[in-house]
């Protein structure tokens, strides 16, 4: 048989409980929503639901083709000046996905004989990104800068340092300003992926690399994702103009990759605006987030202390994970789950997003549900 061996793989998979499977959610479901990225509450926002029918109507269903040919509209080329304006950039250049977004980056920065420098916590995408590359990929210890000098010090001629702001699977936040000093060192170039510190962190939700001073810096690119705190769906990276003008000449995912649909360009616009107007949201979003870990730490469970809006409970073991989460879910509330292979470390947790959105009562059902259904 010539797909024998998915057999043997779901087997195993079933043996070690680490199944997955697909569940289609009502447009009305009843549950809690822990589980998304709507770190913000703005999926639903009857103004950014507006702008994405908006831009349908006007603009079509679909983007009709890449970018270089028909997929670039008068509106995406409105929401890169502004994305790139919030966030404190020379430009910008948006993609069908944050995952394409991050593919792009990486391997149009990494050319032959260059060295890609990789944080061992890294997303998926990013991990995709130095695989296809054309340079050579040093995985380094999480978190740590002077891995990343040591790493930088071998090599003579192009290199990055590639790494997430905040990680996905426990919400830590990247040392940045000690990234980029490591790689200022050795004229390097600093690549952080930003999907879960936009609308989050910085001033008014304008990202980690804000907070951090880096915002503009011409040795640092950044990728976004517009389908967490905006609410949509794409990615875009921004950086210098030398750099983006790059990208769309030498990025694959760019080049033969239909264009974002407008109405994803309509509502990621939408909720962009609406964030200038109400800063706050970011604020309210990270207190929510300390608050949930205040309030679990406090009944025994053991979290990690959250650096955004993600906040990362341990589970005993994948199996327990699982039913934990579906326990959850049976009381009413959605809950993440990570399990190996999505951990790094190999520990479960539950993953929960904190929402600027969620009121003190929903607090309360939230962590009491989760304390009632512990394993």
């Amino acid at each position: 048989m010539a797909f024998g061996w998915i057999d043997e793989q779901a087997s195993a998979r079933r043996r070690a409980g680490l199944v997955r499977t697909l569940r289609p959610r009502p447009a009305d479901s009843p549950l809690l929503d822990l589980a998304s990225n709507d770190y913000l509450g703005l999926a639903r926002h009857p103004e950014i639901t507006e702008g994405a029918a908006g831009a349908a109507r006007r603009w079509g269903g679909g983007a009709t083709g890449s970018r270089l040919v028909t997929g670039t509209t008068e509106l995406h080329g409105e929401l890169e000046r502004e994305l790139a304006d919030f966030c404190g950039f020379e430009a910008a250049l948006v993609f069908s996905s944050g995952y394409a977004a991050n593919l792009a980056a990486v391997t149009a920065l990494a050319p032959h004989g260059s060295l890609v420098v990789s944080d061992a916590g890294n997303h998926a995408s990013l991990i995709d990104g130095c695989r296809l590359a054309r340079g050579t990929t040093q995985v380094v210890a999480h978190a740590a800068p002077d891995a990343v000098r040591k790493a930088l010090s071998t090599r003579r001629g192009p290199a990055v340092a590639v790494s997430d702001t905040v990680f996905s699977v426990d919400g830590d936040a990247a040392p940045l300003t000690a990234l980029a000093a490591a790689c200022r060192e050795y004229g390097a170039g600093l690549v952080v992926d930003d999907a879960h510190g936009l609308g989050v962190l910085g001033d008014g939700g304008r990202g980690a690399p804000q907070a951090a001073g880096l915002a503009g810096d011409p040795d640092v690119v950044v990728t976004v994702t517009l389908s967490k705190s905006l609410g949509s769906q794409g990615g875009a990276v921004l950086g210098p103009a030398p750099v983006i003008d790059h990208l769309v000449n030498a990025a694959r995912t760019f080049i033969f990759d239909t264009g974002l649909a407008p109405a994803a360009a309509g509502a990621a616009l939408a909720a962009l605006r609406l964030l200038r107007r109400e800063p706050e949201r970011a604020a309210r979003a990270r207190e929510v987030a300390r608050e949930l870990h205040a309030r679990l730490t406090a009944s025994g469970h053991e979290a990690v202390r959250p650096d955004a809006a993600v906040v990362s409970v341990r589970a005993p073991s994948p199996e327990q994970a699982v039913r934990w989460a579906a326990d959850c879910r049976s009381a009413g509330l959605a809950v993440g789950c990570f399990r190996p292979p999505s951990v790094p470390d190999g520990i479960s947790r539950l993953r929960l997003t904190a929402r600027a959105d969620l009121t003190e009562g929903q607090i309360d059902r939230a962590v009491g549900i989760i304390g009632d259904t512990r394993p």
